[in-house]
């Protein structure tokens, strides 16, 4: 895609959506429209949700602006809370995760710098059978996009925090 050169607007339904387990992806501004400096996608989050699994990205910054409702994120060892107008910084190399921290949806605006990363969510969508990733793609597709995952994670932060994800005892 080539660069934006003019302005445009971005409306409330405009960018394709897709869900990925306990989290959604808007697609807002591609990182080619931007010469590849970032991306914007934003996150709807169901009530009570765990959005992925502890996981750290070698490439990439990401900047999550709360825009609805309040997340929790796990950034290191540290435990933070965001609410509406608050934004959480998760530099590239730490272990993270995030979360939707109250019982009402919440949405969160994601720039990943450089952009790139904001591909992986939209081939994750094609490799989900019955809202799970086929791991026999799923690992190749997190070595490709330089993000590691440590998915044994899931049941300890759903019991330490209290939420929900799908086929998590």
């Amino acid at each position: 895609m080539e660069a934006l050169t003019k302005p445009i607007v971005i409306g409330p339904g405009d960018g394709k959506l897709v869900t990925l387990q306990t989290v959604g992806v808007r697609f807002m501004i591609p990182g080619g429209a931007a010469d590849g400096r970032f991306s914007l996608v934003e996150h709807p989050i169901p009530p009570l949700s765990l959005a992925a699994p502890l996981h750290r990205h070698s490439r990439e910054d990401e900047y999550s602006f709360v825009l609805e409702g309040r997340i929790g994120a796990l950034l290191g060892d540290d435990v933070v809370y965001a609410e509406v107008g608050d934004l959480v910084y998760k530099p590239r190399g730490q272990w993270h995760t995030f979360w939707n921290a109250i019982d009402a949806p919440t949405r969160i605006l994601e720039i990943i710098s450089p952009s790139g990363f904001e591909l992986f969510f939209e081939e994750l969508a094609g490799i989900v059978v019955d809202g799970v990733p086929d791991e026999t793609q799923f690992g190749p597709l997190r070595e490709r996009y330089g993000l590691d995952m440590q998915l044994d994670s899931v049941p300890g932060l759903i019991e330490r925090f209290g939420l929900r994800f799908p086929d998590a005892p």
